[in-house]
This record gives structure tokens, sequence and C-alpha cells, in this order.
């Protein structure tokens, strides 16, 4: 250790750097996990000393989307304390560094649940500030407007309560703003009532994509709020995790998650008798559950890996657009997936209590991810992601959701240039040396 922080080759130092996508890894000048607020003041002391910026992250899922960040300190929150659930509030107080598995399982004895994602091991506190596209997104909205609170430790040190009685500028920018404002060390967030739920997914041979993916979409377009569900084109590897039914070349899936409405007709009963009306699935997974169950429910790695792939908000999709998506992600295509995510319903609505990022105004979110296992595979997949990018251009809106962008040098816009306006204003404010300035996502800072 030399001074606050670690440096290069050293076991701490390899710990404070560790990411999810190991495609994003960052190699900065110096780093240190962070575990109290002592830690994190000392930290910030050493950045202040040697005038070096500071770079933050926690589990390290969006490193990808990050700028570069050599000639930087970087900070790994993983604060002390569990999560702490008010049962009359309905709120939890979630520590920086924290991930889903942890707040659900803290949630689920009072009978409440969280917009969380599709993976337990991504962290709570990232993904609420970056906006948050729940499997319950559909009908709870944006999880970043559960955000009741946030601790934050500014460039001085100081530790800050800000909500919407206190610095409510601040709280605003926060909440999807795009970062560069200190330390997060916590969050508070509401919390909703548990339901039953039920998720999974279905799957079918490509050769009826063209007829499952148009019975997808004429369903989505009224589709029930209590639904939120994805179509997928999956060429997956040959590994234990992925059944053996689905190794056998390009296969198309669907995936969804519904809270089960009172006395109400099944939005995914209707979907789902509509595809087993093309042909019978050739591996079916839905899960009667409660929300405890469900962040836990998902297919997908769980072990860091590289993982390169782009990301764009889409308009509705008419018969064109459908025919675009499946050429151009279709056999052939290196990508492992290729999904498009449905939005609307309460994602599409501002909340008048919301941040920076409050809704999104498209219909579906496009994904496309793969592994690679070198720089020749990497170049493969980034040429054939412009491919996408470009067949599906038409129906671009030009947005981007945080949580969902691979590449810190891919287009990323979620803010309106007013909107950026006025978060730069509140980062000159509370940060007027600049200590964080690199730390904002790019696309949301006209700050040099």
């Amino acid at each position: 250790m030399a001074g606050e922080v670690y440096f290069p080759h050293d076991p701490a130092y390899e710990h404070a750097t560790t990411v999810f996508n190991l495609h994003g890894a960052p190699r900065p000048a110096a780093a240190r996990t962070v575990r109290t607020l002592a830690e994190l003041r000392d930290v910030l002391a050493y950045a202040r000393t040697t005038c070096m910026p500071v770079r933050v992250h926690s589990t390290g899922h969006g490193a990808a989307a990050a700028r570069e960040m050599s000639g930087s300190v970087l900070v790994r929150t993983e604060m002390d304390g569990a999560v702490q659930i008010d049962p009359v509030r309905r709120t939890a107080l979630i520590p920086a560094g924290t991930r889903w598995g942890a707040v659900v399982d803290a949630a689920a004895p009072y009978d409440l649940a969280a917009p969380h994602g599709s993976s337990a091991d991504v962290g709570a506190v990232g993904y609420l500030l970056r906006g948050g596209v729940s499997v319950y997104g559909r009908l709870v909205g944006l999880a970043a407007n559960s955000v009741t609170a946030v601790d934050l430790v500014t460039a001085d040190g100081e530790l800050h309560r800000v909500d919407a009685d206190h610095d409510p500028e601040l709280f605003w920018a926060l909440r999807g703003g795009g970062g560069g404002f200190g330390v997060v060390v916590a969050v508070e967030m509401r919390l909703f009532p548990a339901r039953p739920v039920v998720t999974g997914s279905a799957y079918w041979p490509v050769v009826h994509a063209a007829e499952l993916l148009r019975r997808w979409t004429g369903w989505a377009a009224t589709a029930p709020w209590e639904v939120t569900s994805a179509f997928q084109v999956l060429n997956l590897p040959d590994v234990p995790i992925v059944p053996v039914e689905l190794r056998s070349g390009t296969m198309i899936g669907v995936a969804a998650t519904e809270v089960r409405a009172d006395d109400a007709p099944s939005g995914l009963t209707e979907l789902l008798d509509e595809l087993r009306a093309v042909a019978a699935p050739v591996v079916e997974s839905w899960l009667p559950c409660t929300p405890a169950e469900v962040v836990r429910a998902q297919l997908g790695p769980d072990e860091p890996v590289p993982i390169v792939g782009d990301h764009l908000l889409l308009a509705d999709l008419d018969e064109r657009a459908s025919a675009a998506f499946l050429a151009a992600t279709g056999s052939g295509s290196p990508l492992i997936t290729a999904e498009l995510r449905q939005l609307g319903g309460a994602l599409a609505v501002p909340d008048p209590r919301g941040g920076a990022l409050d809704h999104y105004d498209a219909r579906y979110s496009y994904l496309g991810n793969a592994i690679p296992d070198g720089p020749e595979a990497t170049a493969a997949i980034e040429k054939h992601c412009a491919v996408v990018r470009a067949a599906l251009a038409p129906w671009d809106t030009g947005r981007t959701a945080p949580t969902f962008v691979e590449s810190w040098q891919q287009p990323q816009r979620h803010l309106d240039p007013e909107q950026i306006d006025r978060a730069d204003r509140v980062r000159t404010r509370v940060d007027p040396t600049g200590l964080f300035r690199l730390d904002a996502s790019p696309g949301t800072t006209m700050l040099r």
C-alpha cells in the first residue's frame, strides 16, 4: 500500500478493479475498495492532493460503458452494513455495493418487492441511478423513479442526505443525470407489495422466426402492463448452463414476467396461446413463484465474461423492421443473443417525482451481445454490430438506456440538451474543482 490507495500488481488493486464485463476491465493509475466513510475520505484526500480525477464503480456490470480510466483513482464501493427494510414506509436503505439478490431477500419476509433487473448479481445502486428497466418495468415504471433519497459524499469529503426536500436539484440530477457528482454510499427506495408472479421462457427453431415475431409484436401493441416480455434470437454456445436442446443452431426465444392481476385474464397466457399456435416450443420453463424467486430465474452467465455488443431504443416495429431485424441477427450472426425487449406501459409515463431520466419514449429496446475469444473475434462482432445498427436505423429513436449500453464508444443519449446543461450546472456547483468530472457518462455532459 502507498498512502491511501493501491497500485497495479497489488492484490487489493486487482480486487478493486474487478468487473463483470471483462471486455471493459479498467486499468486506473490507482484504486481502492472502500467499506467505510473514513476509508472513502482517505481516498478523496489522496486524489485532491495528487490532482488525480476520481472514478467510481461497485460490481462493474456497466464497466464497458464508462470512459477509459488511465491516470485516475478508482473507488470501488462495498459499503459496510446490511439492507434495512422499513415495512411501514415500504422502503429499503441499500448500501452501495449491495447486489439485487440481497435486496430481494431482505424485502421478502415483509411481502414487499423491488423493481430489479434480470440478475441477482447486479449492483442495486448503480442500476437504480442509471435508470433501470425492471422485469416488472411495464407495471411499475423506471426503477430510478422509486429512489426516495441518496446519501452522497462530495469532493470535500462531506456526507449529504439528498432528497426531494434537501437539495432537490441535486436529487433530480443524481437520478439519471449521468454521474460525476460524488460518491453515492447508499440509496433509499420505495418497495411495492408483492403479488404472485409467473416468469420463464419458451424456445422454437429459427424456421418459425418470422411468424413468431409477427405474433409477438401484434400482441405487444396492446399488451397489459402486468406483462414485460422480450423476443430473442439466440446462437447459444455448447456449455453446460445451456439446455442441450438449444445448442443445435439458431433458436428463437420469448421470455416474460407477469405480475398476476386479481380476477383478470392473463396476458401471458394469451401470448403463449398465440405463439404455441405457430409451433410447439422445443423447451418451456414457466415458473409460478414469489417475487423473491424471480431475480434468480433467468438464464445467464454467473461468472465474469468479456461481452461485446450494441444497443438502440426503437420506435414501433412494422413488417419491414421485423424482417430487417431477423435478417441481421439470424443464422450466421456472431451474436449470442439479439433481443427486442418490450417497453411502453408505465415505462413510457413521465413521473412527476422523477429525476433527469424518468421514462422512455420508445416501444422496444434492442440489445445484441456476444462473447469474443480474442481480438479478431472482437473486431468481427463489432463489425456485425454496425451491420445490425444500419439495418435498424429507420426505426432508431436516437436514444439509449444507460443500463443497456455496452461500450463507452457507442452513441449514448438519454438526455435532452437542456437536461444536459441543467445537470452540468449541478456538477459545477457540487464539484467546483472537477474531481469527478471524468466519472460522468459519455453523452451526459458538456463539461471538459
